[in-house]
């Protein structure tokens, strides 16, 4: 949706019919498509708007990352509307992190314990999946080419714009759910009410999608089940496997400076660039110019506000807390946005809206502030400290550590990943563990030290003195 731009006029188009209002979901993305599909089979009449057009029949991606990393919290969301074996037949597990440095030299770092993976899921199939599902169910209307032009909070009715006729209309609505994006008309609105607090920081990095091709006969010529990382200090390359043996490569690269998007000013410089700093990777490039040039470069912003509800409008997603996608959970946390607002429904009733809005907020605010926080602090991790060999040491002695007393160590990235413990308590106890880890590590030189009896009776003390 755009931010309001006119005035709107006019009268609303027959909407549900029934004696029941529809709930409006704005924005037809990954986290508006659930949610609406999360308050359809509750049996509420919903309305699904979005500015765009059906990218069923436009094919538009508008730049943004084709591959997700989806995990536990986001599985648990497809699983609430009976999608989740369908999802993951069509999505690929990765069991591990894999380094490249640049001699090409491969170092892996599994992502938990045997068996634990997040997998690689394209954003647009999924999107296409959950709104198929969606037209499919009686009691839901879908409606592309719609835009926000102002949404009228005291009077409870939203001014649209018809994108393909610049017919203007005015609707009421009973429940709005804002699932807008990181632009969200719909918060739009709230930030111009009184005390309303709202911050948005962008990273001096943007992001360009590009292309690693399938080997001979759609083999993978990577490894398959793993994400790949070639991190290079200020910038770094990720790759996430397709189903057809290609990977989506994602660079991220500061805008301006020495090594930057400024600096690579045509073909010639991006491929001596490319064969300099990702070797291993430029064979598998062939269209790196090309798709360098006509691929746009988006940027990378975080979003804070509050409150997140007024008038019953809700907030949810990337409109409530748009995060970077260092720690793969943008998905997923706006996943678990609509898994929360379900269990608030169960407990509440589904009459009970101001309730249920208020409780959420005072839930996901917290929970989606620490996933902000611990989004900036993996792309340090990713960017920097994945290819240091003593970070890699510290990362098989918290394993270690883990193994030995796993009622009282768990990984943070575990917490994270592959469990729902609340985003805040899972950064606080990770802050807690870098902790110890800072004031073990000088102890420690070679993983053997760790067996050592000094080591163990200061690791003892640690976990005694911090109550981790």
């Amino acid at each position: 949706m755009s931010l309001p731009t006119s005035s709107a006029a006019g009268t609303a188009p027959a909407g549900p019919t029934g004696a029941v209002p529809p709930l409006t979901v704005a924005g037809a993305g990954l986290v508006g498509s659930l949610l609406a599909l999360y308050l359809a089979r509750r049996g509420h009449p919903v309305q699904l708007l979005d500015r765009r057009p059906d990218l069923r029949r436009s094919g538009r991606s508008e730049g943004r990352s084709i591959n997700l990393a989806l995990s536990d919290r986001g599985w648990r969301a497809l699983e609430g509307v009976g999608i989740a074996d369908d999802v993951r037949r069509v999505s690929i597990p990765l069991y591990r992190r894999v380094m490249h440095d640049r001699q090409g030299q491969l170092t892996g770092q599994p992502y938990g314990a045997a068996g634990q993976a997040i997998y690689s899921v394209n954003r647009d199939q999924l999107n296409r999946t959950l709104l198929d599902l969606l037209e499919a169910r009686p009691g839901v209307q879908l409606r592309f080419g719609q835009q926000l032009q102002r949404l009228d909070l005291a009077g409870r009715a939203l001014h649209l714009r018809d994108v393909a006729t610049g017919r203007e209309y005015t609707e009421p609505y009973s429940q709005l759910f804002g699932a807008d994006g990181a632009f969200s008309a719909v918060r739009g609105a709230l930030q111009r009410t009184d005390r309303y607090n709202y911050s948005q920081t962008y990273l001096e990095y943007g992001y360009k999608e590009l292309t690693l091709e399938a080997g001979p006969g759609g083999t993978w010529a990577l490894e398959k089940n793993a994400l790949h990382i070639w991190p290079r200090g200020q910038y770094l390359m990720i790759a996430l496997p397709n189903l057809d043996g290609s990977f989506n490569a994602t660079l991220f690269f500061p805008y301006e400076g020495p090594a930057s998007f400024a600096a690579l000013p045509d073909a010639a410089a991006v491929t001596a660039f490319f064969a300099d700093v990702f070797a291993d990777a430029v064979p598998l490039m062939p269209r790196l110019a090309e798709e360098f040039f006509t691929n746009p470069t988006s940027s990378l912003v975080t979003v804070r506000c509050y409150p997140w509800h007024a008038a019953d409008v809700l907030l949810l997603g990337d409109a409530a807390h748009a995060i970077v996608p260092f720690y793969g959970q943008g998905m997923n946390v706006g996943f678990e946005d609509c898994t929360v607002l379900d269990g608030l429904l169960n407990a509440h009733g589904d009459a009970a809206w101001p309730a249920v809005m208020a409780e959420f907020e005072q839930q996901r605010k917290p929970n989606a502030d620490a996933m902000a926080d611990l989004a900036l602090y993996n792309f340090v991790e990713m960017r920097d400290r994945v290819g240091d060999p003593r970070f890699l040491l510290q990362k098989r002695i918290e394993n270690k550590i883990a193994a030995l007393y796993p009622d009282r160590w768990v990984p943070l990235y575990t917490r994270v990943t592959f469990s729902h413990l609340p985003y805040a308590e899972a950064w606080a106890a990770g802050q807690r563990q870098d902790a110890v880890m800072a004031r073990l590590m000088p102890y420690i030189q070679a993983e053997a030290d760790f067996d050592g009896p000094a080591v163990q009776a200061q690791l003892l003390q640690e976990l005694a003195a911090t109550g981790v």
